[in-house]
C-alpha cells in the first residue's frame, strides 16, 4: 500500500511539473522581459505604469522595489478592482524568482490585462545587482 502511495505521490507531481512548464511555456511568449535597468529608468521619471510585487506580504515588508504595489499572486483574482485603472497601460511583475509570475499573468490575461512585463531576474536578481534601490 506505501508503495501505491508513493507511485501516486510521484505521479501527483510529474503532472504539476508538466501542467506548470506548459503555462511558463505559454505565457512565456505573452510577457515580455523589461530589464532592470529600463524599469529603474522608468521609475525615476514616475513612468505611468503600475508595478505589481506578487510575493506574500512577509516578503514584500522584507524589501521591495520602489513603488510597488504588493498583491500576492494567490489573491489576485479577488484584488482585481484595485488595478483596474491600468488594465490599458503596462504592468510589469515581479514576484522572489519568476514562478508566481506565471501564474500571475495567466490571471491578469484572462482579467483583459493585455500590457504585461515581468522584471527580468525577479526580486533575486534585482538584489543581487547591489546597485538598485530597495524599499521597506
Amino acid at each position: 500500500m506505501n508503495k501505491r502511495h508513493a507511485i501516486t505521490g510521484w505521479l501527483s507531481s510529474l503532472s504539476a511539473a508538466l501542467f506548470l512548464l506548459v503555462l511558463s511555456n505559454s505565457c512565456a511568449a505573452q510577457v515580455a522581459d523589461i530589464s532592470q535597468t529600463e524599469l529603474l529608468r522608468r521609475i525615476n521619471t514616475h513612468y505611468t505604469h503600475i508595478i505589481l510585487d506578487v510575493r506574500s506580504p512577509e516578503e514584500y515588508k522584507e524589501g521591495h522595489l520602489p513603488g510597488a504595489v504588493n498583491i500576492p499572486f494567490d489573491r489576485l483574482d479577488s484584488r482585481l478592482a484595485e488595478i483596474d485603472p491600468y488594465k490599458n497601460k503596462e504592468v510589469v511583475l515581479y514576484c522572489g524568482s519568476g514562478g508566481r509570475v506565471i501564474i500571475a499573468a495567466l490571471i491578469l490575461r484572462s482579467a483583459g490585462f493585455k500590457n504585461l512585463l515581468h522584471l527580468d531576474g525577479d526580486m533575486d536578481g534585482w538584489i543581487s545587482n547591489g546597485k538598485l534601490p530597495v524599499a521597506r
